[in-house]
């Protein structure tokens, strides 16, 4: 497909990079010739220096003959109104990054009346991560498929885990419930694993499993289980207000640091039942003097990474139980997790998967097309759900009978309500959502692409 991105900043060039690699023809434009001459050489993309609410510049990017349009500059208005003059000159669908909370209210209307296909808000997504792994804090990522029946949880084999030295296949024994690990990270590796394949320690394992077994999966794992009852968030941005809403309305008690002052006015406001503090998070003092050692979570949003990512040390240094870190950059993300870094959240990078499904949506066009994507193993893995109908090759045949491509694995199965962890033995039937893992070497949009010919 011909895809127009307008804006090559973090989320932008996100998005350029994996669609391009996918195969689309990308064109971007942007007003920065420095930041595009990097998308040129690295990406191989055509490039265009100018303002995308420009007519005259969405003609010259050929936006009247593409498919889509991704509006990703830092400006919700300009992104709507990129959006509006794409549509009008025949761009089939149009897709908006939108982060003004108060815009998150007027989602209908503005897909209906402007007629914007898609609006997606990196700094709510990257909330309700966040909140999602407080609720279960020794997980280092969690998402969720099936219409939330079916959990992909990311844990490590620690020294003192009965999963050490376990082999998968014996591994229901132990959790007693029905379980699948979908993929191993060792040593920057990642494993699509079979049943013979053999736990070790600091292994980064995804497990896939009902939600409502979680509690006991928890439980046979001898994994930490424990409530949040107090957090800290260094940084009053968007993310703080939208992840302070969700704690509070669960009885969470929630302090946000902030060094703007005009800004703790405005969260004060916002987030009323919060306590505001107007001072410098990444000062000890400071941190000392608001209890860190005492609380249950530190949420670092600050805009510098390295900042975030020292914060988070810090705190785990000190025993704080649960850190989660926002970065934009996840380059080195493995070497700061062996470091005692928890949990590290990248809402560009949530906000690329969640569009990059809706762009596989589009180009396969049939009833079976991606319906939920989420990388896995720090982006080296997908996780995708399908519908099974007629056109799918394979149907009623043992899965041990099925040649898959390389790098795949089954993981779930929901029938008629029923959620199944399939086996060798288990069938796909006409009507089942399906969801299933593949190394990052295969781009997948229809779920027949799993099968050699």
């Amino acid at each position: 497909m011909r895809i127009v991105i307008v804006g090559d900043g973090k989320v932008g060039y996100a998005l350029t990079e994996q669609l391009s690699r996918e195969g689309h023809d990308v064109f971007v434009i942007d007003s920065n010739p420095k930041v595009l001459q990097n998308s040129m050489e690295t990406l191989d993309v055509m490039v265009l220096e100018g303002n995308g609410v420009s007519l005259n510049v969405q003609i010259e990017a050929g936006v009247p003959e593409s498919d889509i349009l991704i509006a990703a500059t830092s400006a919700d208005e300009t992104n709507l109104l990129c959006c509006i003059i794409a549509k009008k000159l025949g761009c089939k669908y149009t897709i908006a990054r939108v982060r003004n909370p108060e815009y998150a209210e007027h989602t209908d209307f503005l897909k209906n009346d402007l007629g914007l296909s898609m609006t997606i808000n990196p700094e709510r997504r990257a909330a309700r991560e966040m909140f999602r792994l407080l609720q279960f804090p020794d997980f280092l990522k969690r998402d969720s498929f099936v219409r939330g029946r079916i959990e992909l949880v990311e844990l490590k084999v620690k020294e003192e885990s009965p999963m050490l030295g376990m082999k998968l296949s014996d591994l229901y024994a132990t959790a007693k419930v029905k379980v699948l690990v979908c993929a191993v990270e060792r040593n920057g590796e990642i494993h699509v694993p079979t049943g013979s394949f053999v736990l070790e320690k600091d292994d980064k394992i995804t497990v896939a499993a009902q939600t409502i077994d979680l509690v006991t999966l928890i439980k046979n794992l001898k994994i930490k289980n424990y409530k949040i009852n107090e957090v800290i968030i260094i940084g009053g941005s968007n993310i703080a207000v939208y992840l302070s809403e969700m704690l509070i309305e669960s009885d969470v008690e929630v302090k946000i640091i902030e060094k703007d002052y005009n800004r703790c006015l405005l969260l004060a406001d916002l987030v009323p039942e919060a306590l505001i503090i107007h001072g410098d998070g990444s000062v000890k003092e400071t941190l000392s003097s608001e209890g860190l050692q005492k609380t249950d979570a530190l949420i670092t949003l600050t805009n510098i990474d390295e900042e975030n990512i020292i914060l988070s040390m810090y705190a785990n240094h000190l025993g704080v139980p649960k850190t989660i870190t926002k970065v934009n950059r996840i380059e080195y993300s493995e070497i700061f997790q062996e470091k005692g870094v928890d949990s590290m959240v990248s809402p560009k990078l949530l906000t690329a998967s969640e569009i990059v499904r809706y762009v596989r949506s589009i180009d396969n066009n049939t009833d079976n097309a991606v319906l939920n994507l989420y990388r896995i193993a720090n982006g080296k893995a997908e996780a995708l759900e399908f519908q099974v109908d007629s056109t799918i090759r394979n149907i009623n045949v043992p899965l041990s009978q099925i040649k898959l491509r390389k790098g795949i694995l089954f993981v779930s199965f929901s029938r008629k309500g029923k959620m199944i962890i399939p086996n060798g033995n288990d069938v796909m039937k006409e009507g089942d959502l399906v969801v299933i893992v593949t190394s990052g070497s295969h781009m997948i949009q229809h779920l027949n692409d799993i099968f050699l010919d």
